[in-house]
């Protein structure tokens, strides 16, 4: 069987993209996914999309990361944004669904993806770091300087603790700068850091404002992939109005036989 399929990325956060309005591909089928998505022997990539039709928004994405686990992925989406615009579904503005249910998003002629998240709340405050649910659940730490921390070996040793073994969690170091933040991720599902993390920047934004207690605005955010920034508006349960803000880019398409 040969796969058509096309590969984006968002600041250095890539995923196979697949048109599955026909239900060509099995989704079912994990082994599949985690072969697509291996480096070594498949295509390779930091997470799997299937757009397929939805009865009543634009499209349906259904988002696999690598290890074959399903959740909501922000960089995903905003290049699923793009590949959705390049298909003729869209064009500046779309409203689907995902892993955590409905979501909206502009995108301009540059590629530039503003993707709203859901409403904030629950925020777990710990001495030496926050816990939230920004369609992923994040465990953020404030460092001096991220650039020396290793942060597979820390990012498991929290990700694989009691707490989180069994469901796991993306783990964020963050640095505050004069005008923003840095970040790098350990994801679960990746198991690794990547270059970048949606859900990731956003909560490591949220946390900022917390620290900072910053009522609204939007905040910079550097990663080893690139910039993206975060705006949002604090309320007394949390936050709400959140929009995930960064580029994205076609980098190619193939066919591969499986």
């Amino acid at each position: 069987m040969k796969i058509k399929f096309d590969k984006y990325q968002g600041t250095g956060n890539d995923f196979i993209i697949i048109d599955n309005r026909n239900i060509h591909f099995d989704k079912n089928n994990i082994e599949l996914v985690q072969h697509l998505c291996d480096r070594k022997f498949g295509i390779g990539s930091d997470g799997f999309i299937l757009i397929e039709n939805h009865a009543k928004l634009d499209f349906d994405m259904i988002f696999f990361n690598p290890d074959g686990s399903q959740s909501f992925c922000g960089n995903g989406s905003r290049c699923a944004m793009a590949f959705a615009k390049e298909l003729g579904l869209i064009s500046d503005f779309a409203k689907f669904n995902s892993t955590d249910g409905y979501h909206e998003a502009t995108i301009n002629s540059n590629g530039l993806v503003k993707l709203k998240m859901h409403n904030v709340s629950n925020i777990e405050v710990g001495d030496s770091y926050h816990y939230m649910e920004t369609g992923s659940p994040h465990y953020n730490c404030f460092e001096k300087n991220i650039d020396k921390i290793d942060v597979v070996a820390r990012g498991r040793e929290i990700r694989y603790n009691q707490r989180f073994k069994e469901i796991g969690t993306n783990v964020n170091f963050i640095e505050q700068l004069s005008g923003g933040i840095k970040v790098r991720t350990y994801e679960r599902g990746v198991e690794n850091e990547t270059l970048s993390c949606g859900t990731g920047v956003t909560a490591c934004a949220l946390s900022t404002a917390l620290v900072d207690e910053t009522s609204s605005g939007k905040i910079k955010v550097n990663t080893k992939g690139g910039d993206l920034s975060v705006s949002f508006t604090q309320t007394d349960t949390g936050f709400e109005d959140v929009w995930l803000i960064g580029p994205t880019k076609f980098v190619f398409k193939g066919e591969i036989e499986v």
